[in-house]
């Protein structure tokens, strides 16, 4: 999470044109700077080393990496920088893969640029980029093969948290805000941060959008 007033961004996609696009886009807010450029996932590692941005801007079809794999291969590390995925199609199973491994959330190329802008701030500050209408209609989208496994593993792990834990997971679950949360279940907006940061400790999570895939994943939403 960037703590700087200054945020800076790499930007990773194979198209020339969304690059300088993305650059001319960012470039104008004042508290946003790029720090690099890279055509495939490949480079991304060694960027983010020599770079360090806060966020990275990741398109999803890339050649020789891709950007799940290098999305994957970043959060798995510790000190990762929050990543954006860039898509052309709005409920793909590809970005499921990458919220599960971690990315903060979605972004369609067509996106409004104000949009785009604040999306960088907001996963700066440690929030996913997901509506409650966008994570509803991407959990539909879970493949049926595997579910029952799946199921299985996730009630495995949310059962590691205690009752007030679960409870905040489930609102999670249903993309509800701290506020609202806290009106939920009758407690503090600074209790639900505490309890959102034991969950994602106690379950080796990156963020609210995994805890969410992993309510849905366990059935408890249904």
């Amino acid at each position: 999470m960037a703590d700087v007033t200054e945020i800076k961004v790499l930007i990773v996609d194979d198209d020339p044109l969304v690059r300088a696009g993305l650059v001319m886009m960012l470039g104008g807010a004042p508290d946003l700077r790029i720090v690099g450029e890279a055509g495939d996932g490949s480079k991304v590692l060694a960027l983010v080393d020599r770079l360090v941005p806060d966020v990275v801007l990741m398109d999803i079809r890339m050649p020789v990496v891709d950007g799940l794999a290098a999305t994957e291969a970043l959060r798995a590390r510790g000190r990762a920088p929050e990543v954006i995925v860039l898509t052309t199609f709005d409920a793909d199973q590809h970005v499921l893969r990458a919220l599960r491994a971690g990315a903060a959330g979605f972004l369609l190329k067509d996106t409004p640029p104000w949009e785009i802008v604040e999306a960088v701030r907001q996963v700066a500050r440690g929030l996913p980029v997901l509506s409650p209408a966008v994570t509803r209609r991407l959990m539909a989208r879970v493949a049926e093969s595997g579910q029952d496994r799946r199921r299985d593993v996730a009630l495995g792990r949310l059962g590691l948290l205690n009752a007030r834990e679960r409870g905040v997971a489930m609102e999670v679950g249903r993309g509800r805000s701290n506020a609202e949360i806290g009106s939920a279940l009758h407690i503090s907006v600074p209790t639900v941060k505490t309890h959102v940061s034991s969950v994602l400790t106690k379950l080796d999570l990156n963020n609210r959008v995994q805890i969410a895939l992993l309510v849905h994943d366990a059935g408890l939403l249904e």
